[in-house]
């Protein structure tokens, strides 16, 4: 296997304070993505304030750490179902209110924390669904460290480095041998319920989406390199999009 940065160790353990997301934000930046993060990256304390002042509360803790730390970095956060720009945070009237924070590329899902939950350091995150609006993570700091996986996943500038498929079962053993699962909750894809939950695993130098449990689940791979990717398609034979 060719080695490489493995997510699986990274988040071993899990994301149990918002310092870990910061701590998986700033490696996943430096090892994987080959920039590390710098003050250019985050939205100055200044425009938080005004976005306070505008919504007329104040963000919460784990929503403004993480704009503050990398909320402009494009290939982290804005490639496929983007971050709004901090200017772009929004009330939505729905559930009684909720403050969105990120957008399906087409406009198709929102996500966001309700207001009920706004006064909270790191609040739940909802997501609006295909069935309307339902739970995503439980935890604003799990929903940073989502959106930077799945940006990267499917925001490759090289198209070499991504490819999907819908998995055969019999190549399941060799997902579950082969790839650590990455310890990071179930959290539903907004799109369809037979695609849920959704599940990360991960090798060196290899990442991999698993969307739903059913038979012939579609996965998703990234890999750092193209060799690495390649390497995974070896290890996961099936109908491969690319």
């Amino acid at each position: 296997m060719v080695d490489g940065p493995d997510v699986s160790v990274a988040l071993r353990g899990g994301v149990r304070t918002r310092a870990d997301a910061w701590d998986f934000a700033r490696w996943f930046a430096d090892s994987w993505m080959g920039r590390p993060l710098e003050s250019v990256d985050g939205v100055s304390q200044g425009e938080l304030a005004s976005v306070d002042a505008e919504l007329g509360f104040d963000l919460p803790a784990a929503l403004r750490e993480g704009y503050a730390l990398f909320g402009r970095r494009s290939d982290l956060t804005r490639q496929q179902d983007p971050l709004l720009p901090a200017p772009g945070l929004h009330v939505d009237d729905a559930m009684g209110g909720v403050l969105v924070f990120r957008e399906e590329n087409q406009g198709c899902a929102l996500w966001a924390i309700p207001l009920a939950e706004i006064d909270q350091d790191d609040p739940p995150v909802v997501v609006e669904s295909s069935d309307g609006w339902i739970p995503f993570l439980d935890r604003m700091s799990l929903a940073w460290v989502e959106l930077v996986l799945s940006e990267s996943l499917f925001g490759a500038d090289d198209l070499r480095l991504y490819d999907a498929c819908e998995l055969p079962d019999a190549s399941l053993p060799c997902l579950h041998e082969r790839y650590a699962r990455v310890d990071l909750p179930d959290h539903p894809m907004w799109a369809c319920e037979d695609d849920s939950p959704v599940r990360w695993y991960a090798a060196p130098g290899r990442l991999v989406r698993r969307d739903g449990v059913r038979d012939q689940s579609w996965i998703h791979a990234r890999g750092r390199t193209a060799a690495d990717l390649e390497g995974l398609r070896e290890d996961l034979p099936g109908p491969w999009v690319r």
